[in-house]
């Protein structure tokens, strides 16, 4: 166990040295900030009187509610986490899988009491953890400050943050494969970034199918299945941050299915290399 705390202690200590978790939690330090300060509210016996966004008051004020106010802030703040933060933080991260299995570094890593699994999961595991501790910190703190100000605790809008943190280990489990397997960073996140992105496709298979062909259709099926849906999985978010139901969980568990054959194939490609 201390071998593998340690190993990912080393991967936080790496991505502190390249000043990635530096810089993005700088941005995120901005970003409560302004939560802070820039929106101020006027709440009187528990509903909204005032508002002013950097000292201006915004002309959609009449008629907004309290909670729709809170309800739409930490929305946007969740939404922004997940395409922004997950598209940013694989980009600053990517760069990691290639660096470890460099020659020294990888031959470092190996001289460890450790085997070959452990090793490499617990280099991912540190990079989970890292990617953690700022979404909990940004996002965490985004709904302590709306709910002191206004007295809405929005409970659902916590399991938002866990799904932000799961879908970035279901993509990086691409990077991570691919760069086991090209060693080649930039490949990696074309992959990762490219099924993010044909997941909004994918999001519109129920239309989409209609128009296809037996073949086609079927094809088009068996992709939306097998691969993560991302963009899908952000309407899940949006609805937690807005205290909605959540229609299916079928989006992230189909995703967390391919993240796990993605890690399972990574470590099997990284168990079986010969360095």
């Amino acid at each position: 166990m201390q071998p593998t705390l340690g190993l990912i202690y080393l991967t936080f200590r790496e991505l502190w040295a390249k000043k990635v978790v530096l810089g993005l939690f700088l941005i995120s330090s901005l970003l409560l900030v302004m939560v802070a300060f820039a929106l101020n509210l006027d709440v009187v016996d528990g509903s909204l009187a005032g508002l002013r966004l950097f000292g201006q008051t915004p002309d959609t004020v009449e008629g907004l509610s309290l909670e729709r106010l809170v309800f739409g802030v930490e929305a946007a703040v969740a939404g922004a986490a997940y395409w922004l933060g997950i598209l940013l933080a694989l980009f600053a991260t990517a760069p990691l899988i290639v660096s470890m299995l460099e020659r020294g570094h990888i031959d470092l890593l190996l001289s460890k009491p450790m085997s070959r699994p452990t090793l490499f999961l617990s280099h991912v595991a540190g990079v989970w953890a890292a990617v953690a501790v700022l979404t909990i910190y940004l996002l965490g703190g985004v709904w302590t400050i709306m709910s002191i100000k206004t007295g809405v605790w929005n409970g659902s809008f916590l399991i938002s943050i866990g799904l932000v943190v799961v879908m970035f280990g279901v993509m990086y489990s691409t990077v991570a494969l691919m760069g086991v397997w090209t060693e080649s960073t930039a490949l990696a996140l074309i992959v990762s970034y490219g099924l993010i992105f044909a997941s909004l496709v994918l999001a519109g298979h129920e239309a989409i199918v209609e128009e296809l062909g037996l073949v086609g259709s079927t094809a088009f099926s068996v992709l939306y299945h097998i691969l993560p849906n991302f963009a899908e999985v952000t309407t899940m978010v949006a609805n937690l941050s807005r205290a909605e139901p959540v229609t299916s969980w079928y989006p992230l568990t189909s995703s967390i299915l391919f993240g796990l054959v993605a890690y399972a194939l990574a470590t099997w490609q990284f168990t079986r290399r010969d360095f």
